[in-house]
C-alpha cells in the first residue's frame, strides 16, 4: 500500500472530525442536542472560539443545527441533502480575528508614520462608503475592505498588501459567512465603524502606538462579538 501524502488539519477541523464520529456511532442520534460549548471546550482541552468554529463547519456541511436560545442539534442526515465539504485550507474566523489582530495592528502603527494625504483621504472615503451602508440598512462589508485595504496600502509593501487582502477575503468563505450571519448585525456594524474612525484618528495624527492600540482594540471586540453566548446572537 502506498504512502499517503500527511496534511497538518486544522484544530477546528479535527474537532468536528471526533464529533462526527460520535454521531457516527450512535452518541449524539439524530433529534438530540450536544452539549454547551463550554462543556465541549472542557472535554476537549481546547478553547470555546475552536469548538465555535468547529461548529459552525458542522452545519455548514449539514451535520447539525443551530438554534439560538436553544442548542446545537444533530440532523438527520439520512433525511435531508448534504452540506457542501468544506475547503481543507478554510481558515477558522476566530482564529483569524487573532492572526489580523497581530499582523494589522503593527501594519496601522507603520501607516501613522509614512500615511500621505491620499492614503488619508482613502481612509476617510471608505468610512464614509460604511457609513452611507449602514445608513441604507445595508451591511457595510465593500467599505471595511477598502479601509483596511487603504491602511495596508499606506505602508508601501506589496507583500503587507496581498497578505491584508487574503485576511480579509477570506471573511467571505462560508465558515465566516455562516458565523457573521448569526453575529453580524446593522448595530455591531455601527460599533465597529466608530472602531474604524478611532484608528483613523490615530493614523491621521501620526500616532504609530495609538494606531497599534486602535486596531488592537477593533480586532479584540470584533473576536468578543463572534464569540458572544448564543442567546445574544442577533441582539448585538
Amino acid at each position: 500500500m502506498p504512502l499517503q501524502t500527511v496534511e497538518p488539519k486544522r484544530l477546528y477541523r479535527q474537532i468536528a472530525e471526533q464529533l462526527r464520529v460520535l454521531i457516527g456511532k450512535g452518541e449524539f442520534p439524530a433529534g438530540s442536542r450536544l452539549p454547551a460549548e463550554r462543556d465541549l471546550a472542557r472535554q476537549l482541552g481546547v478553547s470555546r472560539p475552536s469548538v465555535r468554529e468547529a461548529l459552525i463547519a458542522m452545519e455548514v456541511e449539514g451535520w447539525v443545527e443551530i438554534r439560538t436560545g436553544s442548542g446545537i442539534y444533530v440532523l438527520d442526515r439520512s433525511t435531508r441533502t448534504h452540506g457542501a465539504p468544506l475547503p481543507p485550507a478554510e481558515w477558522g474566523p476566530l482564529e483569524l480575528i487573532r492572526a489580523r489582530r497581530v499582523i494589522e495592528g503593527e501594519i496601522a502603527s507603520l501607516a501613522a508614520t509614512q500615511a500621505r494625504r491620499k492614503d488619508l483621504d482613502a481612509m476617510r472615503k471608505a468610512i464614509e462608503t460604511m457609513q452611507a451602508s449602514a445608513a441604507r440598512g445595508e451591511l457595510p462589508l465593500d467599505g471595511d475592505r477598502a479601509f483596511h485595504t487603504a491602511i495596508v496600502e499606506a505602508c508601501g509593501n506589496v507583500v503587507l498588501t496581498e497578505t491584508v487582502q487574503t485576511f480579509w477575503d477570506s471573511r467571505r468563505g462560508p465558515l465566516f459567512m455562516r458565523l457573521g450571519g448569526y453575529f453580524e448585525t446593522l448595530k455591531s456594524w455601527q460599533a465597529a465603524i466608530a472602531e474604524h474612525e478611532v484608528i483613523f484618528a490615530a493614523i491621521k495624527a501620526h500616532d504609530g502606538n495609538a494606531a497599534r492600540a486602535a486596531m488592537h482594540a477593533h480586532m479584540d471586540k470584533s473576536h468578543a462579538r463572534f464569540s458572544a453566548s448564543w442567546r445574544r446572537a442577533k441582539t448585538l
